[in-house]
């Protein structure tokens, strides 16, 4: 059967050579896993670092923020500093590792919907560039922090501007009952602003939105831009104030599976910035900076997993192809039915394609890695099999579950690997354990 590579799922240097297996800048996949153990994150560096110049470039002008829940690493820090991006973190420990990892405070966003008092003292002590604003709660108390430090971070709002986002539920954040930011509609987002300017203990800035993840459609993020442009104009006229920024946020999709079909960068980059132009030139006012927060569009399709073929049972429906890892390394599909595909990795094969579910090692049903695929119906134990475009959320997400160890990420450039995260051992796994 045929199993050649879908450009846009996989990354950019991954190739199937002669001898059918997958190499990634020239190294074969079998000698990885020969080195690192199976499962791995496999990084192509090069399609990282050009995925990140890109966005630079086509928001030429803007600021990028890399969007750190995606996957964050200290090397993977050090990546996007080289590469010329600002880093979006949402937790202290994001922020932790950002700072040690050398990301100057000045370029780093600090998001989240329920940030602790450590955390925010934690980045006025660094002097973190942006927060991010989400509640009132969190008003009062950066205020409260600041005002003690006798410092003025610079803050924005982020608004729910009520857009249903074309994407699953659960990774829709834009529309109005859910946790995230201040309502336009019913006035919140206006009361927290005039709040903020009110009091002048905290330096606003301005505005932040962001409408969801995995989302294909441009249409969407204009009327976001528009909607936040018209914000903008209500507090110059109410408050007598020009606000300097729009953080438009991140979501941009990605190919998972041959049928995707996401909007190219350049084209996103040119309606954003289209809208807000006219926008502002309609309003009367001054083109304020943009932000954006792409991570899953700049590593997602950098990496793949390798997984080892452990079982193979014929169940008469179909072929399920059991791998060493599963929902403790990829809870997406489990999470929200995330859809996969995956290739033999090691070699390959002239037998027809047989009904196939690729699942997981751990005790649950749902532990599925690709639901529906049609593999060799060689497919034997012991096989590599490569699933693509796991660079994003799937090591971030993983977890210990039926206390398995979470696997390693290594990068491939110019020929050679380099460990990035190593493997969990099971000594690891019990440090926290108490007697």
């Amino acid at each position: 059967m045929s199993d050649s590579l879908e450009p846009l799922i996989w990354p950019r240097n991954v190739t199937r050579e002669a001898d059918g297996a997958l190499r990634v800048n020239g190294v074969a996949v079998g000698a990885l896993a020969a080195e690192f153990g199976t499962p791995v994150f496999v990084l192509d560096e090069d399609d990282f670092r050009a995925r990140c110049r890109e966005f630079r470039a086509a928001f030429d002008g803007m600021d990028v923020y890399y969007a750190g829940k995606a996957f964050l690493s200290m090397a993977i820090v050090r990546m996007i500093v080289e590469e010329g991006l600002r880093l979006d973190v949402c937790t202290g420990g994001e922020l932790a590792t950002a700072l040690l990892a050398g990301m100057p405070a000045e370029d780093i966003g600090f998001h989240g919907n329920n940030k602790s008092v450590a955390e925010l003292q934690a980045a006025l002590d660094a002097g973190v560039g942006r927060i991010i604003v989400d509640s009132h709660d969190e008003i009062a108390r950066l205020t409260r922090l600041a005002s003690a430090a006798g410092l003025r971070p610079k803050v924005l709002v982020r608004v729910t501007v009520g857009i249903e986002a074309h994407t699953h539920e659960y990774i829709a954040t834009a529309h109005e009952d859910q946790k995230f930011g201040f309502s336009l509609a019913g006035g919140d987002a206006m009361r927290a602003i005039a709040g903020i300017l009110s009091d002048g203990a905290l330096d606003l800035v301005g505005l932040h939105s962001h409408i969801g993840s995995q989302i294909f459609e441009p249409g969407g993020f204009e009327v976001a831009a528009k909607r936040l442009v018209s914000m903008c104009a209500r507090v110059r006229s109410e408050q007598g104030t020009v606000l300097s920024e729009l953080n438009l946020g991140g979501g941009f999709g990605i190919a998972y599976v041959a049928s995707d079909d996401p909007a190219p960068t350049d084209q996103l980059a040119c309606g954003m910035r289209k809208i807000v132009e006219q926008e502002c030139e309609l309003a009367g006012l001054p083109l304020p900076r943009i932000a954006v927060e792409p991570g899953r569009a700049i590593v997602g399709p950098a990496m793949f997993t390798l997984y080892e073929v452990g079982t193979v049972k014929d169940v008469g429906i179909r072929t399920y192809v059991s791998v060493d890892g599963g929902m403790s390394d990829n809870i997406r599909p489990a999470l929200y039915g995330a859809a996969y595909t995956a290739v033999l990795a090691g070699r390959t094969s002239t037998a027809p394609g047989a009904p196939t579910r690729v699942v997981g090692r751990h005790c649950e049903s749902g532990d599925i890695v690709v639901r529906d695929i049609e593999l060799p119906s060689d497919t034997a134990i012991g096989d590599l099999l490569a699933v693509p475009a796991t660079g994003a959320y799937c090591r971030s997400m993983a977890s210990n579950y039926n206390h398995q160890p979470r696997p390693p990420v290594i990068a491939v450039r110019d020929g050679a690997a380099r460990l990035l995260v190593r493997r969990e051992t099971f000594e690891d796994l019990l440090r926290l354990d108490e007697d």
